[in-house]
């Protein structure tokens, strides 16, 4: 703590002996052209070099550099999963769940943004946990660090109405897959709307339009605590690579996704926001390629290049005081036989419905999802049935410091392991949220 004061006073007294020997120099050439050892067009010239010299120094002083236009922020949380019944029960989204596990660290973020340049907003955002997160081939071991973002934003209008994102950033599909994990009600995300883009994010180019009014909205749901999804744009379209986070590209084809949403508030001060979203591209899915005791070898078409694609609509009623919030989607994707002996392009669908109110710092809600179709970030993207029910409240102690405490149904399709079980449990979650 004591180096920045030492810096702050080290620059005060440079700044008074700068401008001690400016006024002495000054001093001394008035005093040279008083008694006619100095000319009067020395004089002048002097005068003037100093008076640029001053400028240039007070434009200096005040010019903000861009490296002081950077803000550092995170959060982190940490989790308890029990499970009352079927120790076998799994999710894909929250490896925490299952047998012989613990209190773990399911997210640790830190986020570094700001606007470089006018024109110019650059955004990375790390993650540190404890898990087995999805690759797309294999589940790596406890305890990982990874990228999550890193894009900058290029604002074409000086108005910041319209802006190209270009990097790692979140694929503009639905609400949910968009809603930080940090601002999200419910402690992880469905599987119907979350299995369209696996960890939410992939490599690509998206043009953004929202209006300035519309920002200004976008901006105040999140810090009112409303569980807002932030600025995506009420119009977006991108172009991304396919495969998902941090995992290669591995054809030629990119995925298309066109987004839309507008919010609006009704004549009583109520907010709704509506939207739909579509995409479409063909991924790559890894199979089993050699026979074994579980699962025998997977044949795919086209070289494991399958169409994928989706459309889906989203209706937010914000929470003041009561909320309702609702998502579906529908599509084709790749899928494994029942036989399990090839991946073909089936049907999906699935969707959730959920109430909750806001009372002061206290947050309650119901959620109900229901998903059946292909896992396509899975080895041999097995058929999901996914049916669940959970009922949960938030209670903030202030802003750095919240508490979600949830109780589970779950019907669930172990996604990882042939001959992919469907298991039943009932789970008691906890979850603890600092912010920083």
């Amino acid at each position: 703590m004591r180096r920045p004061w030492i810096a702050t006073i080290a620059c005060v007294i440079s700044l008074g002996i700068i401008v001690q020997a400016n006024m002495a120099q000054a001093g001394l050439e008035d005093t040279l052209y008083e008694k006619g050892l100095f000319t009067k067009e020395e004089w002048l010239k002097a005068k003037a070099d100093q008076e640029k010299q001053e400028a240039i120094t007070a434009e200096r002083a005040t010019t903000e550099k861009w490296y002081e236009k950077i803000s550092i922020r995170g959060y982190t949380q940490m989790r308890y999963n029990y499970i009352t019944d079927d120790k076998q029960l799994v999710s894909d989204n929250d490896g925490g769940i299952g047998n012989n596990k613990g209190s773990f660290l399911r997210r640790g973020r830190i986020v570094i943004s700001g606007d470089i340049h006018e024109r110019v907003s650059l955004y990375m955002q790390t993650e540190f946990a404890q898990g087995t997160p999805t690759t797309g081939t294999t589940l790596n071991n406890q305890n990982f660090a990874q990228i999550r973002d890193l894009y900058a934003d290029v604002f074409l209008t000086k108005d910041k109405e319209f802006r190209i994102r270009a990097g790692i950033s979140k694929v503009p599909f639905g609400f949910e897959v968009l809603q930080s994990s940090q601002n999200r009600l419910a402690l992880d995300r469905t599987d119907a709307i979350n299995s369209a883009v696996p960890n939410e994010r992939d490599t690509g180019f998206f043009l953004y339009y929202t209006p300035m009014e519309t920002r200004k909205l976008f901006r105040s749901l999140v810090e009112k605590g409303l569980k807002g999804s932030g600025d995506y744009g009420i119009f977006g379209i991108g172009v991304h690579n396919g495969q998902t986070l941090n995992v290669n590209e591995a054809n030629d084809n990119k995925h298309i996704v066109l987004h839309s949403t507008y919010p609006f508030e009704l004549p009583y001060g109520q907010i709704v926001q509506v939207g739909v979203d579509a995409y479409r591209g063909a991924v790559n899915v890894p199979v089993t390629t050699t026979a074994t005791a579980a699962q025998g070898a997977v044949a795919i078409p086209n070289s494991g290049n399958i169409l994928d694609e989706r459309i889906g609509a989203h209706f937010v009623l914000y929470p003041q005081p009561f909320g309702l919030q609702a998502e579906w989607n529908w599509g084709r994707g790749p899928e494994l036989n029942e036989a399990r002996t090839a991946v073909r392009e089936a049907d999906l669908q699935g969707g959730y419905v959920q109430a909750m109110y806001k009372w002061d710092n206290v947050m309650p809600y119901i959620r109900w999802q229901q998903y059946a179709g292909g896992k396509k970030n899975r080895i041999n993207s097995p058929f999901n049935v996914v049916r669940e029910t959970e009922v949960g409240v938030e209670y903030q102690f202030n802003k750095a410091l919240e508490l979600t405490v949830a109780y589970s149904w779950m019907k669930r399709t172990d996604p990882t392991t042939p001959p992919y079980a469907i298991h039943d449990g009932q789970l008691v979650r906890f979850q603890l949220q600092w912010n920083y």
